[in-house]
């Protein structure tokens, strides 16, 4: 998504180098001209990242001392003790972006935790971002400027799709691409399998498998066809395809599929209490 161009340099601080917190210092430090701080509760993780990445190794005190921008990578439930850790120096510096990765915080809950002259954006990143596939959904905050969010999807942007959202819609987006990957790699895994039930090895299924849903994925993306249309195009009248797909609407496949999008956005509002 394109938003516009961002020339300015700046300094940015990432808090928690759990799966996404590494996924997105190693997004950033593929922009030049900007300095990266990463600071993680086990400190020499954060030092072996940043010899890889040509970033610095901090503490959190430094990274609200020091970072224009702060990315924010921890489990909800450690959000405020870490922004409470930071409360005095933000109390007295200059405004800073701070950019949420917890799942089901909302701006609100999140600006009533640090001064009120600092900026938001929420965000929900998915796992294939680590091959430059994924998706960021994005709300920002009433205080966050379009300079803000040009720096924010400049940072991000090797990344994949990067989408703005209502902020009512971010748990929803949460559910379909932040979860997604796990049910599709199920979906892979169990397609394989059947593969391998059927007699063929288990690395030849695997290869089809993966192979048919990257290739399916990129068929909806470049012919812009409702996935239905691309669907019937393969059934054709009484054949094998038609049989298999009657058999996944027996079984539920479908139903099955709403019901966990369903239950992971639940979860994810359950997070926010």
């Amino acid at each position: 998504m394109e938003k516009g161009r961002c020339d300015s340099m700046a300094t940015v601080g990432i808090i928690g180098l759990g799966n996404m917190g590494s996924v997105i210092a190693t997004l950033i430090s593929k922009q030049e001209g900007h300095s990266l701080l990463l600071a993680n509760r086990t400190f020499k993780k954060a030092q072996k990242l940043a010899e890889v990445l040509n970033g610095n190794a901090v503490i959190n005190l430094d990274i609200f001392e020091k970072a224009d921008v702060i990315f924010l990578g921890v489990k909800p439930k450690q959000i405020e003790g870490i922004l409470k850790e930071g409360q005095e120096i933000l109390a007295h510096s200059d405004s800073k972006l701070l950019v949420s990765m917890a799942a089901g915080l909302t701006l609100k809950q999140l600006s009533e935790m640090v001064p009120s002259h600092h900026r938001f954006i929420r965000m929900m990143p998915n796992t294939p971002l680590e091959v430059g596939e994924g998706v960021i959904t994005y709300a920002l905050g009433n205080t966050a400027s379009p300079d803000d969010e040009v720096l924010f999807t400049s940072l991000l942007e090797k990344g994949g799709l990067l989408l703005e959202l209502e902020e009512s819609n971010l748990d929803a987006a949460t559910a379909v691409a932040g979860c997604g990957p796990a049910f599709v790699y199920l979906f892979i895994e169990a397609l394989a399998d059947a593969g391998v039930q059927q007699g063929l090895t288990r690395k030849a299924a695997l290869l089809l498998a993966t192979q048919t849903v990257k290739g399916s994925s990129l068929m909806v993306e470049e012919t812009k066809a409702h996935p239905a249309i691309l669907k019937d195009k393969v059934c054709s009248p009484g054949g094998s395809t038609i049989a298999g797909v009657a058999s996944l609407e027996e079984t539920g496949f479908r139903a099955s599929i709403l019901s966990a999008v369903d239950r992971a956005k639940k979860r994810t509002e359950e997070l926010r209490k």
